[in-house]
């Protein structure tokens, strides 16, 4: 058996963004690093759209970007200013294959694929199994994306966001590809808090995803008659076809994610970055990525690594109690957010990186009494 240095558990957003990040500092070519996933990654199984300023670190292999974004509810429907951001797109094959071509070029990196499993001994030792093959761990530091490592506390908010998107294309060329719907409020909310984003890919090709945020996920033919619907109504478009299509479910909670637990450190969604009010979870990874490879390079222990800031994750905590309890009727806290502030404030918001200052405009924007209410029984 291999003796490894760095072990990282799931080849997902989460640890192939570690591990590029790695590779690319070139301080780590003398390490041995063994990566774990269940199976080969071969087909676009998920799309990841997010907002930055500038290029990223994945720029090579943005999809597609737009610089104009658009809002729509029943009461307000307005272009959005997000300059300095733009909305960026990176499909899932797309970043397998770009990642796992530059891993294939270490020879200090092992790849191996199959079930993996985490046990502790009696004496609170970790053990790694692929396949009923036990890993060497010894004092290897063990990154993990794979298994749950969520802990509920006496006001947790647990809300599923799912979705269901098709990639249609067109006859004719209908879609402006400089300008994307952020959010589409005007269908029906008879469900829960629901909206459609469109994403133009070409004149004649868009993305178009029906999302909710609700406790339970739908029938598989609710989703499809909701996107013909909209599709129709919306769109103003009868005739196409349906050339790609995307399911997902990100669990949305305000439960706390220890960062170290069990002797792995826990990374992506398993480490708590996927923003439990939006499900955003993209750039908080590479976020996390980025400190994670600073610590190490400096020599630094890990667990001084800040989590996230604990008002953030009350704000979280309230928008959650108030999408359960369905009190924001056809978006309506989305809604007054993007009517009363630039989009760029609310992205920044959302981003957490906003000072305190900056909060209390947009709480002070919304004007809406149950948000309070919300507040208070989550701080009491």
């Amino acid at each position: 058996m291999s003796r490894y240095d760095y072990i990282i558990a799931g080849a997902g957003a989460a640890g192939l963004s570690l591990l590029i990040r790695m590779i690319d500092s070139g301080k780590f070519q003398n390490n041995k690093i063994l990566v774990i996933d269940r199976a080969p990654k071969t087909i676009n199984d998920r799309t990841w759209c997010y907002w930055e300023q500038g290029d990223g670190f994945f720029e090579d292999i943005v999809y597609h970007k737009w610089e104009k974004l658009f809002f729509y509810s029943n009461t307000f429907s307005s272009p959005l200013k997000i300059n300095p951001y733009r909305y960026k797109m990176i499909r899932g094959i797309d970043f397998y294959n770009w990642c796992f071509e530059k891993i294939g070029q270490q020879i200090n990196i092992d790849i191996r694929f199959g079930d993996c499993r985490f046990q502790n001994d009696s004496n609170g030792k970790l053990k790694i199994y692929i396949d009923d093959d036990e890993i060497l761990v010894n004092d290897a530091v063990v990154f993990n994306s794979i298994s749950n490592n969520k802990e509920s506390k006496k006001n947790t908010v647990d809300l599923l966001q799912h979705f269901k998107g098709w990639i249609i294309e067109t006859e004719d060329a209908v879609f402006d590809t400089d300008a994307a719907t952020l959010m589409d409020f005007r269908v029906s909310q008879n469900l829960g808090t629901t909206f459609v984003y469109v994403m133009p890919l070409t004149s004649n090709k868009a993305l178009v995803e029906y999302t909710l945020f609700t406790e339970a996920i739908l029938r598989k033919e609710q989703y499809e008659i909701a996107l013909k619907d909209y599709i129709l109504n919306f769109l103003k478009i009868s005739n196409y076809n349906i050339i790609e299509e995307e399911f997902g479910i990100i669990p949305m909670t305000n439960a706390q994610f220890p960062f170290y637990k069990n002797g792995m450190y826990h990374i992506g969604k398993t480490g708590g970055q996927t923003k439990a009010s939006t499900g955003y979870t993209f750039q908080f990874i590479q976020k996390q990525s980025q400190q994670i490879i600073n610590c190490l390079i400096a020599n630094k222990p890990l667990q001084q690594l800040n989590g996230i800031k604990s008002r953030f994750n009350f704000y979280d905590g309230v928008l959650l109690q108030l999408l359960r309890e369905k009190k924001l009727g056809d978006g309506a806290i989305f809604t007054r957010l993007f009517q009363k502030n630039k989009a760029s404030k609310i992205f920044k918001f959302l981003d957490n990186e906003t000072s305190v200052m900056e909060e209390a405009r947009l709480m002070v924007s919304l004007q809406i009494p149950p948000f309070f209410k919300a507040a208070l029984n989550q701080l009491f």
